[in-house]
Order: structure tokens, then C-alpha cells, then sequence
């Protein structure tokens, strides 16, 4: 019963700390149009400030466009607003009913920036989820201490704890390796 309860704790704070990666790496810029650039934007919507999805659709009628379609016109000026403060760098274009964001290419020295971005952000996973481990072998051996687990498998614990922990890292670098891939297309 302790094993299973550890080996998923340890299954869903991992899985955790990759689903942030991902989303992290979904809001990084590429060349093509897509609408998870626009996730962090908030904007204020009658005295509240709420995610730019909750006001507004956004879609990529294009791979170099981002369209953002409010539900209510009055709300064009503070989402074009919202963007324009942004560090997105997007200018918006407003044509009375929706915006268009163009995504013009990348520049080298920016992909190169965002690479390194990417790196860091990956460095952080790993980072967390290296803690992670630590964590679940301190619970091993403390339950080793209390007398809940014996030698041999806190050991077996403590191995399955580092696979788990190597196919994460590995699942880390791959999505790293495809987001980099993406960034330097042109």
C-alpha cells in the first residue's frame, strides 16, 4: 500500500511539472501563428481582469495570422490594448469588428534568444523533478525507518523512483529538442 501510494505521487507531481513545461513552451513564440501566444494576456472586462480567451475567440485563420474575434465590440479597444502592453511583441490590426496579429518572421538573434529560453525552461523541469526524487527517497527511508518498508525494497523503491525519474528527464529533453527545432525553422 505505501509503495503504490509513493509510486503515484511521484507519477503525478512528475506529470505535473511536464504539463507546465508544455504549456511554458507552447507560449514561446515560433514563426507560425498559434493561439496558445495569446494565453497569458489579460484583459480588463467590466472591472475585472480576465484571460483573453473568456472575452474573446482566438484562431489561426492562417499559419502567419492569429485572429482574435471579441464577443462583445466593446471589448476591441481593451483587448487591442491588453496586446499592445504585452511583451509579445505583436502589433494588432483592428478592423472595427476583429483583430489580426501578423507574426512576422523571426529574427536571428531572436530565435537564438528564445532558444536559450527554451533551455532554461527545460533546466527548470529537470530541476523539479531531480526534487521530486529527492523527496520520494527521504519518504522511502523514512518509511524504511518506521519500520513500513523492509531493506530490499526500500532499495527496489528507490530504483524504480530513478527509472521513473530517468524517463521524465528523457520525455524533458525530447520536448526541448522539438520546441528548439521549431524556433530555428524558417
Amino acid at each position: 500500500m505505501v509503495t503504490k501510494q509513493l509510486l503515484t505521487d511521484l507519477g503525478h507531481k512528475m506529470d505535473h511539472t511536464i504539463d507546465v513545461l508544455r504549456k511554458e513552451l507552447a507560449g514561446i513564440r515560433t514563426s507560425k501563428a498559434s493561439p496558445a501566444l495569446l494565453d497569458a494576456i489579460r484583459v480588463e472586462a467590466y472591472g475585472t481582469m480576465v484571460p483573453l480567451n473568456q472575452v474573446a475567440s482566438v484562431s489561426t485563420p492562417d499559419p502567419k495570422t492569429i485572429a482574435v474575434q471579441p464577443w462583445d465590440k466593446q471589448m476591441l479597444v481593451p483587448i487591442e490594448r491588453a496586446i499592445q502592453k504585452s511583451d509579445i511583441g505583436l502589433m494588432p490590426k483592428n478592423d472595427g469588428t476583429v483583430l489580426h496579429l501578423p507574426i512576422p518572421p523571426l529574427t536571428e538573434e531572436r530565435r537564438r534568444d528564445y532558444v536559450k529560453l527554451v533551455k532554461k525552461l527545460g533546466e527548470d523541469a529537470k530541476i523539479s523533478i531531480r526534487n521530486v526524487r529527492r523527496d520520494m527517497n527521504e519518504r522511502v527511508k523514512k518509511e524504511e525507518k518506521a519500520g513500513t518498508l523492509s531493506e530490499d525494497e526500500s532499495k527496489r523503491l528507490q530504483k524504480t523512483v530513478q527509472e521513473v525519474t530517468d524517463q521524465h528527464i528523457t520525455t524533458v529533453d525530447q520536448a526541448i529538442q522539438k520546441k528548439d527545432a521549431e524556433i530555428m525553422e524558417i
